[in-house]
């Protein structure tokens, strides 16, 4: 599941226009370059979707990156060819905001009913960019 985040991840990198390397790792979360795994449980609703327990032997893979200096004729046009072709590739879009000079740009897509997503966030006051994908729980071998 690692791989197909990255790849997921990766592919929206490139779609945004993005080439810089960026190395494994973080120095500074939301100041310096990212590239990033983590893991986080997978729960079962339950029947009714009321329960909130963790699933033994599971886990949600998450696959983060990050780009400094990225200036708004860089970051606006790669989230409008971003949604395009995420929209175009079969996402949904749950939420999308175009910011302002002082505001936030976001996309949020999913897929799959939810068990595939992705997330993107330009800061223009910092002009820092973020960007990453979740794929479904899997279970330990």
């Amino acid at each position: 599941m690692a791989g197909r985040a990255f790849q997921q991840s990766q592919e929206a990198y490139g779609v945004a226009g993005f080439n810089r390397t960026i190395e494994p790792g973080v120095e500074e979360i939301g100041v310096s370059t990212e590239n990033t795994f983590s893991a986080d449980y997978c729960y079962d609703g339950g029947l009714l979707g009321l329960k909130d327990d963790t699933v033994d032997g599971a886990y949600r893979m998450h696959h983060s990156w990050a780009l400094d200096r990225v200036p708004a004729s860089k970051a606006v046009s790669g989230l409008r060819r971003l949604r395009q072709h995420l929209e175009r590739s079969g996402w949904e879009v749950t939420s999308s905001r175009e910011g302002t000079k002082n505001q936030n740009w976001d996309l949020f897509v999913q897929r799959d009913d939810g068990d595939e997503r992705m997330s993107f966030t330009w800061f223009p006051d910092r002009e820092y960019f973020m960007g990453g994908a979740s794929v479904p729980c899997a279970y330990d071998p």
